[in-house]
């Protein structure tokens, strides 16, 4: 089988596993989310990532796993860039069906920069161990909240929006790898 068309099937079946998980959370909790600034979006991914480090080199006390905290990774990376397009709302309530469509543009423009990454780096992400995934994300959102700290401006560099699709893509790749182990 060709390496990319691997990587679209394990790519998408666990992106739609995230979806799976955010759509029931989403009828347990409706769209509460909707009140969070990217900035608390940040620090809510950073405390997924921190948890996975911390479980990389010791053992869980609390059940849920490494694999769980890269599945809320990703759909908390989703939330942010659906934040940054729509902005923080006063009214958390909002559509379901329109969230579920937003949620998919999203997720289509991260794999689509995902096609275009992997291309440009020959699946160089398949040779590199799990803990290094999580080190990228903790590195993309120390970026992001400097990002955060300068409201928003940059220079040279992405914006909050690659940081959080950059964040996304390593997630499913740290998932896809912990399913092949």
């Amino acid at each position: 089988m060709d390496a990319m068309i691997k990587t679209l099937e394990q790519y998408d079946s666990q992106v739609n596993r995230c979806k799976d998980i955010f759509s029931k959370k989403m009828r347990d909790y409706g769209t509460s989310w909707r009140i969070l600034r990217p900035s608390s979006i940040t620090d809510q991914i950073y405390i997924k990532a921190k948890r996975i480090k911390t479980l990389e080199e010791t053992d869980s006390k609390v059940g849920e796993g490494i694999f769980e905290e890269y599945q809320a990774i990703y759909n908390y990376c989703v939330m942010g860039l659906i934040q940054l397009e729509m902005g923080t709302a006063e009214d958390p309530q909002m559509d379901e069906n329109l969230v579920e469509s937003k949620y998919a543009q999203q997720s289509d423009d991260i794999r689509s920069l995902m096609m275009k990454k992997n291309h440009d780096y020959g699946e160089a992400w398949r040779e590199m161990r799990t803990s290094s995934l999580t080190d990228m994300i903790l590195q993309k959102l120390m970026r992001t909240k400097q990002i955060e700290s300068n409201q928003g401006k940059t220079i040279a560099s992405e914006g909050i929006d690659a940081n959080y699709s950059d964040m996304a893509n390593y997630a499913v790749f740290a998932m896809i790898q912990m399913t092949e182990q």
